[in-house]
């Protein structure tokens, strides 16, 4: 009896055995590809149809080819290895598409079918297509030099200090010169690069500028506009204003460690101080009160206002600790109803930009 039981457990584990290395060989990538994505970043219309290249790996002992690549718009075409490969060998695939089929953003799916079974792969194409304009005039209705804009100045948005912002920003050129990317000279901060990303710009003809925004490098917090000049061989001098809100970044953490962080509380985050005269300066306190397990470090104050000054004894706060940061308001100049914002930022990973309001009524 022991013999035939333990004959059948032998045979039921190796069943299971087999089973299980069964399912791990079908879950196995057959092909493995460089990226499954591939942004093709702001494309102009007159540019034509633009490639995205993918490459694989073809992992399994088994000789593989590509049967079939389907694409889901006829805005797109794509192109492939034909080759038979084996193991080890690579191919590529590459997928063109029309900027003229739309407008704005666009996100193409490619999904491709080789003979060996489970060798059907989904890959991802995406960007803004942008149309040629009908009225380059009054669509490029801001001129800086030669070339016009759509708006007066470059608004990055958000750039956090653990990576470049990026953004291309759409000209044209109504000069009668070519513009070459390589006489583009750019004079500005560090922390921001500008390239153009044609290889050149004729007249009549769009162009895109690569902006790039290191919020590191910055090495600051808050929000800032700064001045650049382009120009393209000593011609069409070009100034440009590039705005930014530059934020720190701080990597996710589990829920579970949500008490044992940085925490900065603020207990009135309103400050009103009614009916003013304005020729007095107006003092008040703030509490700031660390409510976490780790120090606070305060980064920055900022007012949005040279008439507020901001004091604090010190930028650091023990955990449990509460300390004071005096407020000044000086209204000389000022009527009428009156908000002004203090921006604090600190090393608070939930909330690292809080904001107090200063209200009142200068009469």
């Amino acid at each position: 009896m022991n013999r035939i039981y333990h004959t059948l457990f032998s045979f039921v584990f190796l069943m299971i055995l087999s089973q299980t290395a069964q399912a791990q060989r079908s879950s196995a990538p057959r092909l493995v590809w460089k990226v499954n994505k591939v942004d093709l970043g702001t494309l102009l219309e007159e540019q034509g149809p633009q490639v995205a290249e993918f490459s694989f790996t073809h992992t399994q002992d088994s000789l593989f080819f590509i049967e079939k690549v389907w694409t889901d718009c006829g805005c797109t075409t794509a192109d492939y290895t034909r080759d038979t490969l084996k193991v080890g060998e690579t191919g590529t695939l590459k997928v063109s598409f029309d900027p003229a089929s739309g407008a704005g953003f666009f996100s193409r799916m490619i999904v491709v079918k080789g003979n060996l079974a489970g060798t059907q792969d989904t890959l991802f194409i995406e960007g803004t297509a942008v149309p040629y304009p009908e009225n380059p005039d009054a669509t490029f209705g801001v001129k800086k030099a030669e070339l016009g804009f759509r708006l007066s100045k470059v608004n990055m948005g958000e750039a956090f200090t653990n990576e470049p912002k990026f953004k291309h920003v759409e000209f044209f050129n109504f000069s009668k010169s070519t513009l070459d990317k390589s006489e583009l000279v750019f004079q500005g901060p560090s922390y921001i690069t500008i390239s153009q990303v044609q290889d050149s710009v004729r007249p009549q003809e769009r162009g895109l500028l690569l902006i790039s925004y290191d919020g590191k490098a910055k090495n600051d917090l808050g929000f800032f506009e700064d001045r650049t000049v382009i120009s393209w061989g000593g011609k069409q001098k070009v100034e440009l204003d590039v705005m930014a809100d530059v934020f720190e970044y701080f990597a996710p953490f589990a829920k579970e460690n949500l008490n044992t962080v940085p925490q900065l509380f603020i207990e009135n985050k309103e400050i009103n101080l009614g009916t003013i005269s304005p020729n007095a300066m107006h003092n008040r306190t703030v509490n700031l009160t660390n409510k976490g397990q780790q120090i606070l470090e305060i980064r920055k104050i900022q007012g949005n206002c040279e008439c507020l000054k901001l004091e604090m004894v010190r930028t650091s706060i023990n955990p449990g600790e509460t300390l004071e940061m005096k407020v000044t308001f000086d209204p000389k100049g000022r009527f009428g109803i009156d908000q002004r914002n203090i921006y604090i930022f600190s090393n608070d990973p939930v909330n690292s930009v809080q904001l107090v309001v200063v209200k009142s009524r200068v009469e």
